[in-house]
C-alpha cells in the first residue's frame, strides 16, 4: 500500500484546498521518505488526523475527538474561515496490489458545518475519478480492515507521545496491546471464545426448567447490571482523571505564579529580614575593625611616599657618615705610616714616591665619595623606629584592603537581599495569590479523592462480575448440567479448553518470532551489541524483558531515557515487520527528546528502512538542520513540505521545502 496524494479542503486549520504530494517516487527514483516540517501547533497532528479520517471515518481514532460524537467532531474539524455553505473535505489517494495487479483509488469524505444525519458523505473513486464506486463505499469498513486493519493502524501511524509513553511503561498501553493481539490473531481466538459462552449460554436457557430459568435470567441480569454500571465507571473514571490531570496544571500554574509575581518572598519576608540584620551587623564589624585601624598607623599612608623618602634618605647619610670615619682612620694610619718611614734610613727619592702614592690614594678616595651635604642628621634609633613604622603601615594597609573587600561583599549582599524583599508581592497580592493557590490545591486533592473513590467502585465492580460468573457457573454445574447433561454444553467445555491451549501456543509462536525481531531492530538501532543480547516478551502482558550475553536480566531502569525510547520505536518496528503487510509508515514527532547520538541512529538507521513510504511530520528541533542534510546526503528523501503557520490568522498553508 502507498499514499498518493492528501487532499484538505477548509479542514482544522487548512484554509481552502491544500494539496499534498505523498508519491515517494520523483524524477524516475523512488525514495521512501516525506518530510513535511512545521512548528508545534501548526497543523501537523491535523494531517495525521486526515489520514485516520478519510481511512475509518467514524471509527478513527483522532487525537482531538476525545469523547466527542462524531458529528460534533466533524464540526469540531471545520475550518473557522469557511463560509457556513462550503464543504469541508478530506482526500486520499492510495495504491495497492488486487489480485497481482496494482489498483488506485481515492477517498472522498465531506461534510458540511452541521453535518446531515450527523455524518460526513463517503465516496470512492477509481482511475476514471468520475463515478463513486457504491459497491465499495457500502462495505468500505470491511474492505479496508482487509488493506490496513484498524486494530494494528497504531504500528504504522504514531507519534512520538505514543512512544514516549509505550518507553516510560513497564506494561505497553492498551492501545499497543489490542494491536499486538489483532496482529497476532489472539483477538479472534478471544472472539470465538466469547461466541462458544453465548451459544452455551442460549442452550443452557433451551435446557432449563421454568424455575431453574428464573434463577439463571436472575443471575444473568444481575451480571449484566453489574456490568453495565462498571461501564459507566470506567467511562466516569477516564473522565476524573483528565479532571485530575487538568486541576494538576493549573495547580502548577498557580504555584508559578505565586512564585514569579514574589508570592514565595513576601512569605519569607522575616527570614530575608533576618538575613540582612547579620549582614548588616556583620559589615558594622567590618567598619569598627576599619576605625581601629584608621586610630593607628593607617593614616602615615597618606604620606607614604614622603616616609619612604626619608628612609632612603636617613640610610645613605649613615652610609656617607660610615664612609668618613673609614676616610679618617685611613689618614690617620698613613700619618702614621709617614712617620715610621721617616725614622727608618730611606732614600729621599724612595720616601718621595710613597708620599705622592699616599696622597694619590687619598684623592682617588675623596673623588669616589663625594657626599652630598646632608640634611636630614637622623640617629640609629630614629631610623630604626621609622622602619617599625613602615613595616606596622604595609601590614595595615594589607588589612584594609582585606577589610574593604569584605565589606564590599557584604553591602553587594544586603543590596541583593533588598532587592529580592522589594520584588515580594504586597500583603494584598500575598493573599490572592495564596487563595489561588490554595484553591487551585484544593481541586486537585478534591479530584484525587473522586478518582481513588471511582477507582475503588470498579475494584468492587469487578468482584462483583467475578462473582455473578462464578455463580453462573456454579449453578450450571450444580443444578442445570446436573439435570440435563446435553452434549452441547459438555463439548462446549472440551471445546473452551482448547482453545485455551491453542491461545496460548499461538501466542509463545508468535511471541518467539517478535522476539527475534524487536531484539534484532534494537540491536541495529543501539548500534551497542554488548548491552543486550535477547528480548523476552510477557505472553500476559506483552512487558519486555531484557538480557545480556550471560543470560542475566538487564534491568530496564539501566537504559537511558534514549535507550527507552529506542527500545519502544524498535518494538513498534518489529512488530510492523512480522504483520507481513507492505503499509506506510507515519510518524508525527519522531525524535521526541532524543538526544543526539540516539537521533542520529534513528535518522541513519530506521527512518530510510521501516518501510517502503515514511512519512516524517518534524519541528525544527527535530529533525534539524544536520538530520536533514545526512538524510539529503543519503538520498532518502523524496519530498519536502514546509506547514506554514500563520499566527495571526490561525491558519496553514502548504509550501514546497523544508525549514532548511
Amino acid at each position: 500500500m502507498i499514499f498518493l496524494e492528501l487532499v484538505l479542503q477548509n479542514f482544522g486549520p487548512y484554509n481552502g484546498r491544500q494539496v499534498i504530494n505523498l508519491d515517494p517516487k520523483s524524477n524516475d527514483c523512488t525514495r521512501p521518505i516525506l518530510l513535511l516540517g512545521g512548528m508545534n501547533g501548526g497543523g501537523k497532528t491535523t494531517l495525521m488526523d486526515a489520514i485516520r479520517l478519510a481511512l475509518y471515518g467514524h471509527r478513527a481514532e483522532c487525537s482531538t475527538r476525545g469523547n466527542l460524537s462524531y458529528a460534533d467532531f466533524l464540526t469540531q474539524c471545520v475550518n473557522s474561515k469557511a463560509s457556513p455553505h462550503e464543504q469541508t473535505r478530506v482526500e486520499l489517494v492510495f495504491e495497492h496490489i488486487e489480485n497481482d495487479k496494482p489498483v488506485k483509488y481515492k477517498i472522498v469524505r465531506a461534510w458540511e458545518k452541521n453535518p446531515k444525519e450527523g455524518k460526513d458523505s463517503l465516496g470512492i473513486f477509481g482511475d476514471d475519478d468520475t463515478w463513486s464506486i457504491e459497491a465499495l463505499v457500502n462495505t468500505w469498513d470491511d474492505y479496508i480492515e482487509n488493506i490496513l486493519p484498524l486494530g494494528i493502524s497504531n504500528l504504522f501511524l504514531f507519534d512520538g507521545e505514543q512512544v514516549k509513553e509505550l518507553a516510560e511503561q513497564e506494561v505497553p498501553p492498551p492501545i499497543v496491546v489490542d494491536a499486538i493481539r489483532a496482529l497476532l490473531g489472539l483477538e479472534l481466538a478471544e472472539r470465538l471464545a466469547v461466541d462458544i459462552e453465548i451459544l452455551v449460554n442460549r442452550k443452557r436457557k433451551e435446557i432449563a426448567e421454568k424455575d431453574d430459568l428464573a434463577n439463571l435470567e436472575d443471575i444473568e441480569n444481575e451480571l449484566k447490571q453489574i456490568q453495565e454500571e462498571f461501564e459507566v465507571n470506567k467511562l466516569s473514571y477516564a473522565n476524573l482523571q483528565e479532571e485530575l490531570k487538568l486541576s494538576e496544571q493549573q495547580y502548577q500554574e498557580a504555584e508559578n505564579k505565586f512564585i514569579y509575581e514574589g508570592g514565595k518572598i513576601a512569605a519569607e519576608r522575616s527570614f530575608l529580614d533576618k538575613q540582612k540584620q547579620e549582614k548588616t551587623a556583620e559589615a558594622e564589624q567590618i567598619r569598627q575593625k576599619m576605625s581601629q585601624l584608621a586610630s593607628n598607623v593607617l593614616p602615615l599612608v597618606l604620606i607614604q611616599p614622603l616616609l619612604t623618602q626619608v628612609q632612603t634618605q636617613g640610610e645613605k647619610e649613615f652610609r656617607v657618615h660610615q664612609a668618613q670615619i673609614v676616610q679618617d682612620i685611613l689618614l690617620e694610619r698613613d700619618q702614621r705610616l709617614l712617620d715610621l718611614i721617616g725614622k727608618l734610613d730611606i732614600a729621599k727619592e724612595s720616601l718621595d714616591k710613597i708620599k705622592v702614592f699616599l696622597e694619590e690614594d687619598e684623592y682617588r678616595r675623596n673623588s669616589s665619595a663625594l657626599p652630598e651635604q646632608p640634611w636630614l642628621l637622623a640617629d640609629d634609633e630614629a631610623l630604626s623606629q621609622l622602619g617599625n613604622v613602615i613595616y606596622y603601615l604595609h601590614n595595615a594597609k594589607i588589612s584594609a584592603k582585606q577589610l574593604l573587600a569584605s565589606l564590599k561583599n557584604k553591602e553587594e549582599e544586603i543590596l541583593t537581599i533588598e532587592r529580592q524583599m522589594q520584588t515580594a508581592a504586597s500583603p494584598e497580592a500575598y493573599d490572592r495569590l495564596r487563595d489561588a493557590m490554595q484553591k487551585a490545591q484544593k481541586q486537585v486533592t478534591e479530584a484525587k479523592a473522586n478518582c481513588e473513590t471511582v477507582r475503588r467502585r470498579l475494584v468492587e465492580l469487578e468482584a462483583g462480575i467475578e462473582k455473578a460468573k462464578k455463580n453462573l457457573k456454579e449453578y450450571t454445574e450444580q443444578t442445570i448440567d446436573r439435570k440435563n447433561r446435553e452434549h452441547i454444553i459438555t463439548a462446549s467445555a472440551r471445546v473452551q479448553e482448547t482453545l485455551k491451549l491453542f491461545r496460548e501456543r499461538l501466542t509463545l509462536r508468535k511471541l518467539n518470532k517478535l522476539e527475534n525481531e524487536v531484539t534484532e531492530c534494537f540491536r541495529y538501532l543501539l548500534h551497542k551489541s554488548d548491552l543486550v543480547h535477547r528480548i523476552a516478551i510477557d505472553t500476559n502482558t506483552f512487558s519486555l524483558s531484557l538480557y545480556d550475553l550471560q543470560g542475566k536480566p538487564v534491568p530496564k531502569h539501566r537504559l537511558s531515557a534514549g535507550e527507552k525510547q529506542l527500545l519502544a520505536i524498535a518494538f513498534l518496528w518489529g512488530l510492523a515487520r512480522i504483520s507481513g503487510r507492505r503499509l506506510p509508515v507515519a510518524i508525527d514527532t519522531p525524535l521526541g527528546r532524543l538526544d543526539s547520538s540516539h537521533r542520529s541512529n534513528l535518522v541513519e538507521r530506521y527512518f530510510p528502512s521501516a518501510s517502503h513510504q515514511v512519512i516524517l511530520l518534524s519541528t525544527d528541533t527535530e529533525i534539524g538542520k544536520k538530520e536533514v542534510e545526512t538524510l539529503r546526503k543519503n538520498e532518502a528523501i523524496a519530498r519536502e513540505y514546509l506547514l506554514k503557520y500563520d499566527s495571526s490568522t490561525r491558519q496553514t498553508t502548504v509550501q514546497p521545502g523544508y525549514f532548511w
